[in-house]
């Protein structure tokens, strides 16, 4: 079969693989909230502390972010439709040992598993999709669904979440998993072809070693400044262990013949402006999933299944201004307008929510600044993606899908350490007025928080608005940089 034949089978059920990958896609993202949802049922059947609670979160992140780069480079390396699905099905296997678990240790464990399942899988989809859609309006019609699904998944899973714990159990948000993983790996075997790289490189393993350790350094040491505090001894050694981990992967990768993630992928502008763009917008962002939820359940008393409703808003503007940009403005402006513009929307979007108060509306004083913010993210998500993974070559296509997930994990993680420190920081010294606080006087303290830790993110919306803006290349991408697709039966 002739690579004009591979790429002819291919490209001849595009549109129904997109539907595949957008379906695992939603599953990785879904999983970063929706068993959030589920943890207080989950603690309570299990019987683990509060500080215990934590390792639920932190296994996934851990496992998930620290392998990342390794799980795109393996799919590179052995064909990216069998890490897909072996991704899929170690995801789900995991998924039902979480459901099932009768300790606070099996869940944990599944957990990491899912992590780690997840490292392999989410590169491999983005791959797979840089790879599918070569004609430019295609690309830019599919990217701009897959940043959609990727930027509102997050709320989705809110809302799913509440709805599986309040009428099922807690144990269903894992088990959903099945569903999603069983219908995308009949898609994948059915519909995805597959080859290695004819000329295989060998794995990098001082980088490998080097990288994961050092990320795994990073996405422990702010969870544990989230836990304790920033000049925690622990904290502090993970947090240096980590840059200077990473700093040898820096110098390991320019020596090496066969890199694990060749510094040609993140040199170039456009694609290192898209990867900073994602790494700082998910950064920001957890500001809004994180404390708004507190701030709808506890101080305007929602229940889980009407605060996921009260993001679905956000879900709707996301998908909007991803598919639109994507299709109609990327071809004429490029990603710069775009990803300046939804940045500093971000700003103006997070600006807006610092105004609730303990009585606020959700109309007046919630909803206006998710839809600002919806549409922000849709038009940086997107045009990101896609960027990111523009004009790379085929070879590597998966590493550089993974550097995109990596930044996007490891924003995650450093903005719920870094934004909960200063919201509870803000909260105590609310707190601090000499006498026992009142329930009034908590309750404010509490927003107090909340709104500290909205300044502090419309102020990283803001810079990475410039950075980025001055970074990526004014003006659209020329189509023949777009790699071709390598796969076959």
């Amino acid at each position: 079969m002739t690579p004009t034949e591979h790429h002819d089978a291919h490209h001849s059920r595009r549109w129904l693989i997109l539907a595949v990958l957008g379906l695992a896609q939603l599953m990785v993202v879904l999983d970063a909230t929706i068993v959030n949802i589920a943890l207080p049922s989950a603690q309570k059947d299990l019987g683990f502390s509060d500080e215990s609670r934590q390792w639920i979160v932190t296994a996934y992140a851990l496992a998930f972010g620290s392998l990342l780069l390794l799980g795109g480079r393996i799919g590179d390396l052995f064909g990216r439709k069998w890490v897909f699905i072996a991704g899929l099905a170690g995801f789900a296997v995991a998924s039902a040992a979480g459901g099932a678990a009768q300790s606070f240790g099996m869940l944990v464990a599944a957990r990491a598993a899912q992590g780690v399942f997840g490292a392999m899988l989410a590169p491999a989809a983005l791959s797979l999709l840089t790879t599918t859609f070569t004609d430019p309006a295609e690309r830019n019609k599919a990217f701009g669904i897959f940043g959609a699904i990727a930027g509102s998944g997050a709320a989705a899973g809110l809302l799913l979440g509440g709805v599986l714990t309040e009428y099922l159990s807690w144990r269903w948000c894992l088990y959903v998993n099945l569903a999603f993983a069983g219908v995308a790996v009949f898609g994948a075997f059915t519909l995805l072809t597959n080859i290695a790289q004819a000329n295989k490189p060998r794995l990098d393993i001082p980088g490998t070693v080097t990288a994961s350790a050092g990320l795994f350094s990073l996405v422990y040491g702010f969870s544990h400044a989230s836990q304790t505090s920033w000049t925690n001894p622990t904290t502090l050694g993970f947090l240096v262990a980590g840059v200077v981990l990473l700093a040898a992967f820096v110098l390991i990768q320019q020596r090496v013949a066969h890199p694990l993630l060749p510094l040609r992928v993140v040199l170039d502008r456009d694609r290192g402006g898209a990867y900073l763009a994602m790494g700082l917008s998910a950064i920001s962002m957890f500001g809004v999933f994180l404390f708004l939820t507190y701030y709808l359940q506890q101080n305007l008393g929602f229940s889980p299944i009407k605060t996921g409703l009260a993001f679905l808003p956000m879900t709707f503007a996301i998908m909007f201004s991803a598919t639109t940009s994507q299709t109609q403005l990327m071809p004429r402006t490029g990603a710069r307008p775009l990803i300046g513009t939804g940045l500093a929307l971000g700003a103006i979007g997070m600006l807006y929510l610092t105004g609730i108060g303990v009585d606020s509306s959700y109309a007046s004083h919630v909803l206006p600044g998710l839809l600002v913010m919806g549409l922000g993210l849709g038009l940086v998500f997107a045009p990101a993606m896609s960027s990111a993974t523009l004009g790379v070559d085929p070879s590597d296509a998966g590493v550089a899908s993974a550097t995109v997930n990596t930044m996007q994990q490891i924003g995650g993680s450093i903005g719920t350490a870094l934004l909960s420190t200063l919201a509870a920081s803000a909260t105590t010294a609310a707190l601090d007025t000499g006498g026992a606080p009142t329930k009034a006087v908590v309750a404010q303290a509490a927003v107090h928080g909340y709104t500290t830790a909205f300044y502090w993110s419309a102020a990283i919306f803001a810079v990475a608005a410039v950075l980025c803006t001055a970074l990526l290349r004014s003006g659209a991408r020329a189509p023949s940089t777009v790699g071709e697709p390598v796969f076959a039966h």
